[in-house]
């Protein structure tokens, strides 16, 4: 089984700022699109949020790349591509691995801009779009069944909810530490995660200094039982009301 932290939403390159925490509730800002979307900031009820974050440059009418998108009956619909998805395949992922998702975040007014965990995906379904796309997904408008981004094209489909208060066990940056500088849990090792393999990234105190970078981070996790066990509590945050 493999865990892939996957980065997704605004940050100081995508968008310009954080994604806000709004009355304890994360609110993940998809990243601005080009003509390859089937709705706008405004049209998700993000307009407001999307302005503030951007400072002004980005809003209601301006088109964002939903994705990953989350159905109402608990399903997560996740397009991926080119090296990104090359990594994927490379490092083996698949169906019953679980994505969770991470961002950069911070209170809408005055809070500490922090990577956190905002959702999940557990993989039941990959779907190349090399050859279409299911009907029912270009109905639901999802960016990648719109438009091909890349040959190799891919939708992840599976159970999938969004995180419904910003709890602390869903923080990935250490207390008052910069955004990439990670509290990891005692299963996480250097060796394990894809694209942190330089050991001064792995420091004392079980902290992690993450990638600037880079969207997918794959842990195989084999058949352990911790990293199992921290999955199931991140879950059972995510799904918490």
């Amino acid at each position: 089984m493999r865990i892939v932290f996957s980065r997704k939403g605004f940050d100081s390159s995508a968008g310009g700022g954080p994604s806000p925490i709004v009355g304890g509730k994360p609110l993940s800002l998809p990243i601005p699109a080009g003509t390859a979307s089937g709705t706008s900031y405004g049209a998700l009820g993000l307009g407001d949020h999307a302005a503030k974050a951007s400072r002004g440059k980005l809003g209601a009418g301006d088109l964002c790349h939903h994705d990953p998108m989350f159905t109402v009956d608990g399903e997560c619909i996740f397009g991926q591509h080119s090296a990104a998805q090359t990594h994927l395949e490379g490092q083996g992922v698949g169906l019953g691995d679980v994505f969770v998702f991470f961002g950069l975040f911070a209170e809408e007014e005055t809070g500490e801009p922090h990577h956190r965990i905002f959702g999940y995906l557990r993989v039941e379904e990959m779907i190349p779009l090399a050859g279409g796309a299911p009907a029912d997904l270009v109905a639901l408008r999802h960016p990648h069944a719109l438009a091909m981004h890349s040959a190799n094209d891919v939708i992840w489909r599976g159970e999938g909810r969004t995180a419904k208060r910003a709890g602390e066990s869903l923080r990935l940056t250490v207390p008052g530490g910069p955004p990439s500088l990670w509290k990891r849990p005692e299963w996480l090792k250097r060796g394990g995660l894809s694209y942190h393999d330089r050991e001064d990234r792995w420091l004392h105190g079980k902290r992690l200094r993450s990638v600037a970078r880079g969207q997918e981070f794959v842990a195989d996790i084999g058949r352990r039982q911790a990293p199992r066990e921290w999955l199931a509590r991140v879950i059972d945050e995510i799904k918490a009301s």
